[in-house]
């Protein structure tokens, strides 16, 4: 995912949660660099993570909350993502009816 694309997603969600005035002008200060707009992210958790290092995070307690509010919310739905994958995985699966031939014909096969 480009950078560009993960800080628009991460404002819809801060805007969503109220955010301060001050964390929208650092993605607008990081989305203003150059190379920004080709720079590649591994997911968005990742992106709020690092926007929490900062020295604007670190200097301002209200972005420091913002984004730690945010990433809060990121790593709880993924974890949900993560749990409805693992019962999705584990669910049995119904057998073929191939599978009900071969075992039938198998048990003639026995009795016979």
């Amino acid at each position: 995912m480009y950078l560009a694309d993960a800080l628009d997603r991460i404002r819809e969600r801060l805007r969503t949660n109220g955010a301060r005035v001050e964390t929208m002008r650092l993605l607008d200060a990081i989305g203003g660099q150059p190379g920004a707009d080709r720079a590649q992210v591994g997911s968005q958790l990742e992106l709020v993570r690092r926007l929490m290092r900062t020295p604007v995070a670190n200097a301002n307690v209200g972005v420091y909350d913002d984004l730690a509010v945010l990433e809060e919310q990121m790593a709880s739905a993924s974890a949900e993502a993560s749990a409805r994958r693992a019962a999705e995985e584990s669910k049995p699966m119904p057998k073929s009816k191939k599978y009900y031939k071969a075992l039938r014909e198998r048990d003639e096969k026995k009795s016979s």
